[in-house]
């Protein structure tokens, strides 16, 4: 089980403000892990926890949605290093995968595939899920197998936590009936509590007025209830507040309850993720598979995300691409919208911080602890002793992989489907469940992402100071120009005491350390921005495509999509129906998107540049058109040659201008990075609200589209 973007002091079970009951229950049957690591980012945790391998040894140093052509950075999971669903299967294991997959190459993320890199590829003979960083809980964007899940006809109250659980039960069930002496492994990765922050109104009320004491406030409660608890060393010191946050009594009431309402929604969609987790729970154990089924909860991917800055956002992906969108007062008349269906949100960076107690930094800052040490919980009926005491050895992500292979008794292979097998690089913790005090087995461990960085070996960890925030796109230092501190977590749980000034041999020692690890694992060149420009130019060089052509209804992935940011023309010949309805064209959504259709009739174009109310265009023809063939044309032109310049758009049919109206603001990419390229639909979160269903009634004959202006 591994749970996205919560941080170390979020829930009950490791002394967190957001109850989990069902993670608590689990814990009191096992054993708590206090000093487990992640990569602290999404993508290489999910590389190295699938594999037991270093996350740049599999191709994975960054996320996949900015994957470059050097080795530790493309993005492709190599067949070298075989999965653990992989490596089960082919010892006589069911496997199923449930949630989210986020290391699927963006040109290898489409219905064509290839699918060698998606769960059904990596041993999983069962998925349901989606497969990039997020997606809209309320509107997801899932597949079974590598098959697109249309949502017509869903619940509208449906989220997706419930949604993967009902799917993981009925699976369960079904590999019981058909194969009962046949063992299992389910690997289920919610997108819980990654952005957008979404709940039933019925959770999100659970927690009405709950935080309105501020992340101030709850930091300190958590350490001290941490302390109380054992999970954390009595008299632990921490870190002070980042300067790049304000003090929650510097706030002015406004500010103080959007803020608080932003941490609400993160909490109701914890703790309900938690509810629909004990749901299986309930089933393992009414079903009797309970008692001889070893669980490993691993509570987030990485630290809690900072990215949402000092103010929160509603549309994260606008926030991290440095894009404006609703202003503070615009987010407060809406406050009622956040955490339900119309809202996307992000919540500000100091209710990360509070989060992550009790340690420093966020969610990208593989330097510092608030990035990598996530709580874990093993429970194995029988096989756990003594379960109350906490387990402090340092453990890392690519250790579970081994754990699992010597809690099966399965060797590691040497050869998966006649590939060689690299060595694995982490170590098994199966040792520590019977010997709860004994020392660590994993004494070194180096961590890297986009730039910071650290070097650990047995209690001490080296770490560089992050040149920017999680928040920010570029770095104000070069990465080779970052300083230094030093630290003894033996004595400095968390990471408050740089010791670099008094210990500058054992500094020293340490950067080399690193510097070797790195050179071992591909770790350079190295990044320090998170800027959508340089991470296009340092993609494999590819020649700009400006011509499009479908003929028919069809999806295609964020990263192969027709970007519509400069002037561009679409050219629809289509049958309609009578008063047809339906979008002919659709890309991203009500956040940021365009949505080229029909209603009743009635051909329209819609620019979504935000979810601002100003930014919101749409653009229609003086009349319906009649039923039957029908050549419809989408023309813009920019008021000048740049990406993102307002222009005029133009609505043609055969030939005849009947529609024309000024954007004066153009979004730079379609939102989120989950949604698809549709013809013939509007898949996921829509675009707009259709008259029916978004599912255009007529049929298609062929629809192009030309980037740039028509010579």
């Amino acid at each position: 089980m591994l749970t996205d973007d919560v941080g170390f002091g979020a829930s009950s079970t490791f002394g967190g403000p957001i109850p989990t009951p069902n993670l608590d229950r689990l814990a009191k049957q096992g054993a708590r892990y206090n000093n487990f690591h992640t990569t602290a980012m999404c993508s290489p945790t999910r590389a190295a926890l699938l594999t037991g391998r270093n996350h740049h040894g599999v191709g994975t140093g960054a996320l996949t949605d900015i994957a470059m052509g050097f080795p530790g950075y493309n993005g492709e999971l190599p067949a070298t290093s075989a999965t653990i669903g992989r490596i089960l299967q082919g010892n006589g294991y069911s496997t199923a995968w449930f949630g989210k997959h986020h290391n699927v190459p963006g040109d290898e993320s489409g219905e064509t595939g290839p699918f060698t890199r998606w769960p059904t590829g990596l041993g999983f003979e069962e998925f349901y899920g989606f497969v990039g960083p997020e997606t809209d809980q309320f509107r997801p964007t899932l597949y079974h197998g590598t098959q697109p899940v249309s949502l017509e006809g869903r619940d509208p109250t449906m989220l997706l936590d419930r949604d993967l659980i009902d799917h993981a039960i009925g699976w369960l069930h079904s590999q019981q009936a058909a194969t009962p002496d046949k063992p299992f492994f389910l690997y289920y990765a919610p997108g819980s509590a990654h952005a957008p922050h979404q709940a039933p109104p019925e959770w999100m009320a659970r927690f009405k007025g709950k935080f309105n004491d501020g992340w101030d406030a709850e930091r300190a409660r958590t350490v001290a209830r941490q302390q109380e608890m054992g999970i954390i060393p009595k008299g632990t010191a921490v870190s002070p507040r980042p300067q790049a946050l304000p003090a929650w009594d510097s706030l002015d009431a406004d500010h103080q309850r959007l803020y608080g309402r932003y941490m609400e929604a993160y909490a109701a969609m914890l703790a309900y993720q938690d509810h629909e987790f004990g749901r299986l729970l309930d089933e393992l154990e009414r079903t009797g598979t309970l008692a001889n089924t070893l669980i490993i909860f691993i509570e987030g991917d990485n630290g809690a995300s900072g990215e949402g800055g000092p103010e929160g956002s509603v549309n994260e992906l606008a926030k991290l691409t440095g894009q404006p969108d609703q202003s503070f007062e615009e987010q407060l008349r809406n406050i009622d919208k956040l955490g339900g269906p119309d809202s996307y949100q992000v919540y500000p960076a100091g209710w990360a911080w509070a989060m992550n107690a009790p340690f420093p930094l966020f969610k990208q800052i593989a330097s510092h602890l608030g990035g990598t040490r996530n709580g874990l919980v093993v429970a194995w009926p029988n096989h756990i002793g003594q379960p109350q005491q906490m387990r402090e050895q340092f453990h890392h992500v690519n250790d579970i992989l081994p754990t699992v292979l010597e809690a099966t008794g399965i060797p590691a292979p040497k050869f998966v489907d006649g590939a060689p097998q690299h060595s694995l690089d982490g170590v098994s913790m199966a040792y520590s469940f019977t010997g709860p005090s004994l020392p660590s087995r994993h004494a070194v461990q180096y961590f890297e992402l986009l730039g910071n960085r650290a070097i650990y070996r047995d209690g001490w960890l080296a770490a560089t100071n992050p040149g920017r925030m999680p928040w920010q796109q570029k770095s104000a230092t070069e990465p080779q120009d970052f300083t230094w501190s030093l630290y003894n977590l033996k004595s400095d749980f968390a990471q408050a005491k740089d010791l670099a000034a008094t210990e500058p041999k054992r500094l020293a020692e340490m950067q080399a350390l690193f510097d070797a690890e790195a050179r071992r694992n591909n770790v350079y060149p190295l990044r320090a921005n998170l800027d959508p420009v340089e991470s296009a130019r340092m993609r494999r060089p590819e020649t700009p495509r400006l011509n499009y052509v479908f003929w028919g209804e069809l999806s295609l992935p964020w990263a192969k999509q027709p970007m519509l940011a400069r002037g561009f023309t679409i050219d629809c010949d289509v049958t309609l129906s009578n008063a047809s309805n339906g979008a002919l064209v659709a890309t991203g959504s009500n956040l940021g998107g365009w949505s080229f259709g029909l209603d009743k009739g009635i051909p329209f174009a819609i620019h979504a540049a935000s979810s601002a109310e100003a930014d919101q265009y749409r653009i229609t023809a003086t009349s319906p058109l009649p039923a039957g063939k029908q050549t419809l044309t989408f023309s813009f032109v920019p008021d000048a040659p740049r990406p993102g310049a307002p222009g005029l758009l133009t609505i043609a049919a055969n030939g005849r201008t009947i529609g024309q109206g000024r954007i004066d603001r153009v979004g730079m990419m379609p939102a989120g990075p989950g949604e698809t390229f549709d013809v013939g639909d509007d898949r996921g979160r829509p675009v707009t609200d259709y008259a029916g269903t978004p599912h255009f009634d007529g049929r298609i004959e062929r629809i192009g589209i030309t980037l740039g202006m028509k010579q």
